[in-house]
């Protein structure tokens, strides 16, 4: 198994060569709430999946997340893209932002949250809640937060991960958020190309089915989750 925490503070060109595979995310965040003209915050943003389109729109946008190198490559791919003087980058934990009550616009959240609420972890719950008031708190009262985790990578068909399943299920019934299903396919140049830049993060085991199953397009499944007026 991969250590994703190592991978975020030491590997981070070789995770955004990964996942700079994938589709753009602005059509997905265009139909729930496009970004143009506002304040707009990305938790966890990594290696900046979502920071062209966001940023290049929004009046402002932050990117936070736990990894300094991975906000260094952030920068580093918005001022080589021509935007880099539109992006402010700072190191934080979800649960304790260093930004302004009624700042943001929109809080988006990439493949991030999970980490936090999942149930492996024994408080799993209590950092939902928090970051959910913390969401809250910098929101304004008109405010939208869309999240996106995974539903699956490597299988034919969308699938809740069980460990995964409990912060889903928080975030539609407590928390009231709309989701629904999106494809975020890995395509390669080759089988080999594509076992070797996703057996590094998800381990050996996927590496070994995209060989046996003859995969330069590696299958992901997504959900995207979201909720308007995002108040108490």
């Amino acid at each position: 198994m991969s250590n994703h925490e190592a991978i975020y503070r030491s590997q981070a060109e070789q995770y955004e060569y990964m996942v700079g595979r994938q589709p753009e995310l602005d059509e997905v965040i265009k139909s729930i709430r496009p970004a143009t003209g506002l304040d707009v915050v990305d938790l966890g943003a990594g290696t900046g999946r979502m920071s062209r389109y966001l940023a290049s729109e929004a009046a402002s946008y932050t990117a936070t997340d736990l990894s300094a190198a991975m906000l260094e490559v952030l920068q580093r791919k918005a001022e080589t893209g021509g935007y880099g003087d539109r992006v402010r980058t700072v190191v934080a934990d979800h649960r304790e932002l260093p930004l302004a009550d009624n700042s943001a616009d929109l809080v988006v959240s990439g493949w991030s949250i999970g980490y936090l609420a999942n149930a492996k972890q024994p408080e799993w719950q209590d950092n939902l809640a928090r970051v959910m008031a913390e969401t809250r708190r910098i929101l304004r009262p008109d405010g939208t937060m869309i999240i996106f985790e995974t539903l699956g990578t490597g299988v034919d068909e969308a699938v809740r991960l069980d460990f995964l399943a409990p912060y889903y299920e928080q975030l539609e019934t407590r928390y009231r958020f709309e989701h629904r299903a999106i494809r975020m396919d890995y395509p390669f140049d080759s089988v080999e190309e594509a076992a070797q830049a996703c057996g590094f993060f998800f381990g050996d085991w996927l590496a070994e089915r995209i060989a046996r199953r003859r995969w330069s397009v590696v299958p992901e499944h997504a959900g995207v989750w979201w909720r308007q007026d995002f108040e108490a």
